[in-house]
């Protein structure tokens, strides 16, 4: 596991006069709230944007979850520091499951040349980079010209705030169990699917009561898609834009301050709003 780059390093390096004066109103976008999970915990707000392209049966299935109120009181079962904090059993007991069959694994997605596909490094045949929020890992774009699609293989890189869906073992058993990571595990990536990223309330998830289980679970107290919450409920947030010229400047920052270790997780994605 890498080590983190602190909250003030990062601060201080988004505050960069090069990053500050590359900023204007359309370097942020909006979310989209129809793929916005709102998850109102013990210790606060989570929110977490959606990816339906990276996994599209697993978003369909944690909305439908979300719209059912399925998740409503569900404790966080198993928190590791600096690793991840799991939920979503109805037992409580990271045994259970919904009443709905497993899911098979989205572990890979393809992308073509028309993805919204912002990189971060590249190196013998692949790159890191953002789709939307989501940290991926991909096969580079020389690649295309050598498929009858003209696609390549991407997948979830598990950074930090990273959501992934847990399985019972066997490939396909996800079920209703997810995981929000609380720091980088890279061994994960291929190997769980990954649904989707925290743009706000990473610092809730790590503040989240630890243990296998932990002696005092902390609880979602609500799941919800952001779309259907009423207007005042709804987060304001605006994300920004990873194909601009303003995270770039971000990029680069981060790049300074990470030195020859860096890759895509070193890269926060800047959220403002409420």
């Amino acid at each position: 596991m890498r080590a983190l780059i602190t909250a003030a390093a990062f601060a201080a390096a988004l505050l960069a006069p090069a990053a500050a004066q590359a900023q204007s109103a359309s370097d942020w976008r909006p979310l989209d709230l129809e793929n916005t999970l709102v998850i109102e915990t013990s210790k606060g707000r989570v929110v977490v944007e959606l990816s339906p392209l990276a996994a599209p049966n697993h978003v369909a299935r944690l909305k439908q979850f979300a719209r059912e109120k399925f998740y409503d009181g569900h404790v966080f079962h198993r928190v590791i520091n600096d690793f991840m904090a799991q939920t979503g059993d109805p037992l409580g007991t990271g045994g259970g499951g919904s009443q709905l069959p497993d899911l098979p694994g989205e572990f890979t997605f393809r992308r073509n040349a028309a993805t919204p596909f912002t990189m971060v490094t590249t190196d013998k045949g692949t790159s890191t980079g953002f789709v939307g929020s989501l940290p991926v890992m991909t096969r580079s774009d020389d690649m295309m010209y050598f498929t009858a699609k003209q696609e390549v293989e991407a997948w979830g890189a598990y950074c930090p705030g990273v959501a992934g869906m847990a399985r019972q073992g066997p490939p396909d058993t996800a079920n209703s169990q997810f995981f929000l990571m609380r720091g980088e595990e890279r061994v994960l990536d291929k190997a769980y699917t990954a649904f989707g990223a925290v743009v706000q309330g990473l610092d809730v998830v790590r503040k989240l009561n630890v243990g296998e289980p932990p002696a005092s679970p902390d609880r979602m107290l609500s799941v919800r898609v952001a779309a259907d919450l009423p207007e005042a409920e709804r987060p304001k947030l605006m994300v920004m834009d990873t194909r601009s010229a303003a995270f770039k400047a971000v990029m680069d920052q981060a790049r300074k301050t990470a030195g020859e270790d860096f890759d895509v997780c070193d890269v926060q994605l800047p959220v403002q709003g409420g």
